[in-house]
């Protein structure tokens, strides 16, 4: 029995951490569970009793950290770090999180927020993109992130000046835009597999670009869902952060990684 759930483990948890062999329904179910706790008692017993309000400041204050931990996952894909589970997914998430909690609550007792917390986040992700750049083998594929983000987030921006959605939700929007042409690029001209089990079947059926629509529409269920589930409006700002995180490593980290692994 102990062997079953030891291999359990090893085959749906533990190996596609180091394989990439990518998500599956066991691990995903149990990352998003883990994800609602996180930002359940996260905002409960660390944001609120800290009184940092969940604004635009809290996103910027955020950022820097979550490039770092992007920057890191790639650099460990990139062969330029050894994999560790503290810097693989999901590993990387608690990393930067330990790492940046205690930054918040220095700015906090200081009275100094966000400039410790930006400040620190800024050094590590400033090292992370030295050993980035120090390694590049290719800019192309970024060029490519850029031009695919750019047209992918030009309608979304018209569309918003009729103010279809709450200012703070555009954060996490974007952030997943820049998330679709980084994943289009990888997949589209790199012959990159998709690791998330649910979109890898679209992708297989119907092409990268099935990403943009598949994507958007999950993020309108989403923000509606949160409207009607968190009537809170600071703690419903609060999961619009993680939404904005979720998206904004996974844009930082795959043209990070593909500038590392392809020559042109």
């Amino acid at each position: 029995m102990l062997e079953s759930i030891k291999e359990f483990f090893w085959i749906y948890f533990i190996r596609p951490m180091y394989t990439r062999e990518g998500y599956n329904p066991y691990n995903t179910l149990v990352y998003a569970f883990l994800l609602g706790l996180g930002v359940i008692y996260s905002y409960k017993y660390i944001i609120k009793p800290l009184k940092i309000k969940v604004d635009e400041k809290l996103f910027w204050a955020v950022t820097p950290m979550v490039v770092f931990g992007a920057t890191v996952r790639a650099l460990v894909d990139g062969g330029v770090l050894k994999p560790n589970p503290l810097i693989l997914t999901p590993g990387i998430f608690f990393t930067a999180f330990f790492l940046i909690v205690p930054a918040l609550i220095a700015d906090a007792k200081l009275k100094t927020y966000p400039k410790v917390t930006i400040a620190w986040g800024t050094i590590l992700a400033l090292y992370a993109n030295y050993l980035l750049v120090t390694h590049v083998k290719s800019f192309k594929p970024y060029e490519l992130t850029i031009f695919w983000t750019v047209i992918f987030i030009l309608p979304v921006l018209i569309f918003y000046r009729f103010k279809p959605f709450e200012k703070m939700y555009l954060y996490p929007v974007l952030a997943h835009l820049f998330d679709i042409g980084s994943t289009v690029v990888a997949i589209h001209y790199y012959g990159y597999r998709e690791v998330h089990w649910l979109e890898n079947i679209l992708v297989t059926k119907f092409g990268a670009f099935i990403y943009y629509p598949w994507i958007l529409f999950i993020l309108i269920v989403v923000y509606y869902g949160l409207k009607w589930l968190v009537p809170d409006e600071e703690e419903r700002r609060y999961w619009y952060l993680a939404i904005y995180i979720l998206g904004l490593g996974p844009a930082i980290r795959d043209p990070a990684q593909m500038i590392l692994q392809l020559a042109g």
